[in-house]
């Protein structure tokens, strides 16, 4: 399969990196090979692909743009589409609607959500939409001064957008039709002040949603029905016995729908649960060392069977096997060194 590693490469993000890395992953041996690098990028920190893997969407963090690349089916090689301008400061996330005619980007600078046009050949128009976000800042006000959505993603029917918002401790709910961003009549929730809502995710099968709190170091579990969230569980990410300063950053669900697992930095950890049948309530499990310093990132491979992790502080990615029995975590002693990652998403060849 190939990797696709970005990461942050200008001195106002202490970045160390130089673009976009593509690896070639050999599932077997868990060897990585390097087979391009694309420079000239400023800070190209969080990807979003289509469904047949043939284009790479990228947010550009700190800046005002977002790139469109296509994916060479063959030998994985990107080629730079275009870049346009989000109308917005700082885009941290982005994702396609099920049409794949449309992209929504998180601009976390400017505390709005962005909807972007694609055309028939994967590039990037000009925004048609910007949404601001609502709200009063949070109690930190180092972290929260202002509205920070921090990721977008669609819910399972496609029809509803999921926004957590770390600035205003609150996760917004917009339906999503014809090209247009319509706050559901629910619009949001309100989390606990200071806990900042920063990623998210739907369990595979059951109508739940997961968001992990960036600075209070807890994940919330929501009920979901049609665009409405009921907040159902309140849960740490910290093991017993951590006394630092710890903030979470990612968060995933494993496609057997068993287990959830988060990242906190500060504990340098991920942390993983044990997700109750039926229910999807969470039971801590255990917290493993990610090996590096400030996990930014982490992602599970296409099958679940290895977990990657992106130590941004370090420069390096670590990798991790899967018991696929527990869902704890083995280290694979593979360790691949790239200047500040933030991001990394893989393509399996058809």
């Amino acid at each position: 399969m190939f990797a696709y590693v970005g990461g942050y490469t200008t001195p106002d993000r202490d970045g160390r990196g130089n673009g976009i890395n593509v690896y070639r992953v050999d599932e077997v041996s868990g060897g990585w090979t390097h087979l391009q690098h694309v420079g000239g990028l400023e800070n190209p920190s969080l990807f979003t692909l289509n469904r047949d893997a043939t284009r790479l969407y990228s947010v550009h963090g700190g800046r005002n743009l977002i790139s469109a690349f296509a994916i060479d089916p063959g030998t994985g090689a990107l080629t730079l589409l275009n870049q346009v301008d989000c109308q917005g400061n700082n885009p941290v996330d982005s994702a396609l609607d099920p049409t794949e005619r449309f992209l929504l980007i998180a601009n976390y600078g400017s505390g709005a959500v962005a909807v972007m046009p694609v055309g028939d050949d994967g590039r990037l128009q000009p925004v048609s939409q910007v949404v601001p976000l609502p709200g009063t800042p949070g109690p930190n006000p180092k972290e929260q001064a202002s509205s920070h959505p921090h990721a977008l993603i669609f819910d399972p029917t496609g029809q509803f957008v999921v926004v957590p918002d770390k600035g205003f401790d609150r996760t917004f709910f917009f339906s999503f039709q014809n090209g247009r961003l319509t706050p559901t009549q629910q619009h949001f929730i309100d989390s606990s002040p200071g806990a900042a809502p920063r990623h998210t995710v739907f369990h595979p099968t059951l109508s739940v949603l997961y968001v992990n709190n960036e600075l209070d170091s807890t994940v919330t579990v929501f009920d979901w029905t049609a665009g409405r969230a009921t907040e159902r569980q309140v849960i740490s990410t910290i093991a017993p016995g951590h006394t630092g300063h710890n903030t979470t950053a990612e968060i995933a669900v494993s496609p057997c729908g068993r287990y959830l697992y988060v990242s906190n930095r500060g504990q340098d950890s991920i942390v993983h649960f044990v997700i109750a049948p039926g229910s999807g309530l969470l039971k801590y499990a255990g917290t493993f060392a990610t090996g590096g310093a400030r996990p930014r990132f982490f992602t599970l491979g296409p099958r679940g069977l290895h977990l990657y992790v992106a130590n941004q502080d370090s420069d390096e990615i670590t990798a991790f096997h899967v018991d696929q029995r527990a869902g704890s975590l083995i280290p694979t002693g593979v360790r691949i060194a790239v200047g500040s990652p933030s991001a990394i998403s893989f393509v399996t060849p058809s």
